[in-house]
């Protein structure tokens, strides 16, 4: 930061040099979860298939949201007939209130194409709500949000980490809400798919955040890919 707000200065030619440029920084060492395996990721959809809150499950392992994503994601939002969703205004609480923000890289807003099986569970959360929104009543609050609590009202970040408690010693899980998306990374770079349209796709703000932290392959892909190349060089 300092050696940032330095070159703002030597920009605007209020200092003559960088001084901060001089320091030596070590690379940050990131910790990350080890996400689930794709037995395991399978597991946790059959188990949540009935509950109130599976479609957020289903965006998490799918697409890879961050919680805060998944609880500002508006109605207005998800275009159930086009497949494709907006992220727009991520809830967190700031100063001990609920708030809607910007989202957390430099890309104003986000867009996500929907694959099938999401926009399945949307639908089936969209029906669960309106029948939560008729049991509520004159106590329903409408917010637009996509996940509420039974009566409308935005869901405290905390509240589901919570409800995903029970849900992992359930199923005797060692991880985190969080590393549900570190889960779907994972499993996207274990198919191929292209870093950056990962990248793109879960909203990382560069690519080395996507390759350095997520990236990392197990003992058996090593030993598959030397193979590969001792069969090469064998030839």
């Amino acid at each position: 930061m300092l050696r940032n707000a330095l070159q703002r200065a030597v920009r605007e030619e209020l200092v003559q040099r960088n001084v901060a440029k001089l320091m030596q920084v070590q690379t940050p060492r990131y910790r990350v979860g080890r996400g689930l395996s794709v037995a395991e990721a399978k597991k946790l959809l059959a188990d949540v298939r009935d509950d109130r809150l599976s479609a957020a499950y289903v965006l998490a392992l799918y697409l890879g949201l961050r919680r805060g994503e998944l609880l500002g994601l508006h109605w207005s939002d998800v275009d159930l007939n086009g497949g494709l969703l907006e992220i727009r205004t991520p809830l967190q609480r700031v100063d001990g209130e609920l708030t809607l923000t910007a989202p957390k890289t430099r890309r104003p807003e986000r867009p996500v194409p929907l694959p099938a099986v999401c926009v399945d569970a949307l639908r089936r959360h969209r029906e669960r709500q309106a029948e939560e929104r008729g049991a509520a009543g004159d106590q329903w609050v409408e917010s637009g949000l996509v996940f509420t609590t039974r009566r409308g009202t935005p869901i405290e970040p905390r509240n589901l980490n919570r409800h995903f408690y029970p849900i992992r010693e359930r199923l005797g899980l060692d991880v985190r809400f969080h590393d549900l998306r570190h889960t779907c990374v994972t499993l996207l770079l274990s198919l191929g798919i292209p870093p950056h349209i990962v990248r793109d796709s879960v909203g990382h703000s560069a690519l080395d955040v996507t390759m350095n932290i997520y990236a990392h392959a197990d003992m058996s892909e090593k030993r598959a890919a030397l193979d590969r190349l001792g069969s090469l060089l064998d030839e």
